[in-house]
């Protein structure tokens, strides 16, 4: 890791560089580099913050389009801090612009906010205990993403007001990410119409970015409700016709037509009706699919073979069906002369400084859970390219790709969670309200500053940007949803559980008022748990 000059000495030059004039429209190289020490040295002061916002919003723990505290938490910290924030943005009440400044460029700072039902966990423990049992938790980590990305956004604001840089800033959550249900509907009300340019933050293990097609699949999400005709099971079934049929018929017929699908597909779904009660003919039935694949065409004929079958199974049980998309991501592709920028600042970042304490966490939590082992990274992780990429891809997707076909974006992976545990799971969740993800984030914050006031000092930077985006990336493919004017966000989503739960979540909500940590609160010794005296 580079020498980091001590924070008087980098005062005094950034004094030095400033005290005589203002900064020209093009900074030099010299004074940006001077900027973006001043904005890490500002990230650094807001470590207090950042804990306190990352174990906030792990408590709150809600799931997709019920992030509704979360959303206001987040939202008013920036408003407190000078930005202006637009609230219900796309139809989605849970989703907001926050922005900031005039002139210059337009830089768009994102991350996801949203949990996972069913992956309740206690944070700091290494074996799976739910604070509250099926309740949802954040078993990915998004509760770490926004207050990076804000931390990031209120170091640049003040290093641009002190040196008076012209540029403006907006920063976006990902609302219901896990549901891959709100960007492509972002993108389609124009939210990125004035954008210059996207960095956008997910929480990982290891510390980088990465350029070109990520190996990440596009997905449309639908679910199928098939219509039919209830009847007494027993006494009159022939009166009947079995909504359920219909669904277990389109699964049954999906599945032999798998053998004759691209090996690159990835398929799954859950029966989210299957009827009421076993004497009763079903009369409605209803199945979610999640269709995926590595190109906008592929996963377009995925979703029309899906409708097929679909129609198939209501002509051959004698019912009706309509489907409704319930969400939509893009493949994944990222901008090089922007990530190359990004892995240089994450290299003079390097890694956080973890303690005995933390490596000790990591081990109890793969050794109770059987996990590889394996310590949390020294070294950050070298930039993602299409040659050293994994063959093959990842599998997974993420609606960030809607984003990326838009604007010139890139990911930031930040390293804030544990090596090798199983994500949307519980193990996921250990870390993330610990000096771990606390760590982890400062110092994804830390880069992000950094790479935003390349963009804003650097007009060629941004037009190789914007040339790689035009002349690189959409040379082969262009963005094609499969969403239709009349397709809307699923913003009833989650609402019934929610309902349900919400009342007992609400004991476990982080005081930050009252304790230092979320750990405090909950009676948590983070060395006990590690089995390590933490020195």
């Amino acid at each position: 890791m580079k020498k980091r000059e001590p924070l008087g000495r980098t005062i005094a030059l950034i004094a030095a560089l400033f005290s005589t004039a203002a900064l020209p429209a093009v900074a030099t190289a010299a004074s940006t580099k001077a900027m973006k020490a001043e904005a890490v040295a500002k990230v650094a002061a807001q470590a207090k913050q950042v804990q306190v916002m990352v174990d906030q919003v792990f408590s709150y723990a809600e799931p997709g389009f019920q992030e509704i505290r979360t959303s206001e938490y987040l939202s008013r910290i920036l408003e407190e801090n000078g930005f202006t924030v637009t609230r219900g943005v796309a139809g989605i009440p849970t989703a907001f612009t926050a922005t900031w400044g005039s002139g210059g460029p337009l830089i768009a700072l994102g991350s996801d906010i949203d949990g996972l039902l069913g992956v309740s966990q206690t944070p700091g423990a290494p074996d799976v205990k739910p604070l509250i049992a099926g309740a949802p938790g954040h078993g990915e980590g998004h509760n770490s993403g926004m207050p990076m990305m804000i931390a990031a956004a209120i170091a640049v604001k003040q290093v641009m007001e002190k040196n008076k840089i012209p540029g403006r800033l907006m920063l976006w959550p990902g609302v219901a990410e896990e549901l891959l249900a709100t960007k492509a509907y972002y993108v389609r009300s124009g939210m990125f119409k004035d954008v210059d340019a996207c960095i956008f933050g997910h929480v990982n293990t290891g510390f980088g970015t990465g350029y070109g097609e990520m190996g990440m699949n596009g997905m449309v999400s639908v679910e199928y409700e098939f219509s039919g005709k209830t009847a007494h099971s027993a006494a009159m079934p022939w009166e009947g016709r079995s909504a359920l049929d219909a669904v277990e018929f389109m699964d049954t017929a999906w599945n032999f037509r798998r053998e004759h699908l691209p090996l690159s597909q990835r398929s799954h779904d859950v029966i989210t009706n299957g009827g009421g009660q076993p004497n009763v003919v079903p009369g409605k039935a209803s199945v979610w699919y999640y269709f995926r694949d590595r190109e906008f065409s592929s996963v377009r004929s995925l979703y029309e073979t899906g409708n097929e079958i679909a129609d198939a199974a209501a002509q051959a049980t004698g019912t009706s069906v309509k489907r409704r998309v319930l969400g939509y991501a893009a493949p994944n592709f990222g901008n090089k002369p922007m990530a190359e920028a990004a892995d240089a600042n994450i290299r003079a970042v390097g890694m956080p400084a973890w303690s005995t304490a933390d490596q000790a966490f990591v081990s109890a939590v793969q050794k109770a859970n059987h996990l590889k082992a394996g310590p949390l990274a020294s070294s950050v992780t070298p930039l993602s390219t299409p040659e050293n990429r994994m063959a093959g891809g990842f599998g997974a997707s993420d609606d960030i790709g809607d984003v990326m076909w838009t604007v010139p974006t890139i990911t930031i992976g930040y390293p804030a969670n544990i090596p090798n545990v199983i994500f949307h799971h519980a193990t996921a969740a250990m870390a993330m309200a610990t000096p771990i993800a606390h760590k982890g984030t400062v110092a994804g914050a830390k880069a992000v500053a950094m790479t935003v006031l390349d963009l804003m000092t650097s007009p060629k930077l941004l037009a190789e940007a914007k040339s790689y985006f035009r002349d690189v990336q959409l040379k082969t493919q262009t963005y094609d949803p499969v969403l239709t004017p009349t397709d809307q966000p699923a913003i009833d989503r989650n609402e019934k559980v929610m309902k349900e739960l919400r009342p007992a979540m609400e004991k476990f909500y982080y005081d930050p008022s009252r304790y230092g940590s979320y750990l405090e609160q909950l009676g948590i010794s983070y060395t006990a748990a590690g089995g390590s005296d933490g020195k």
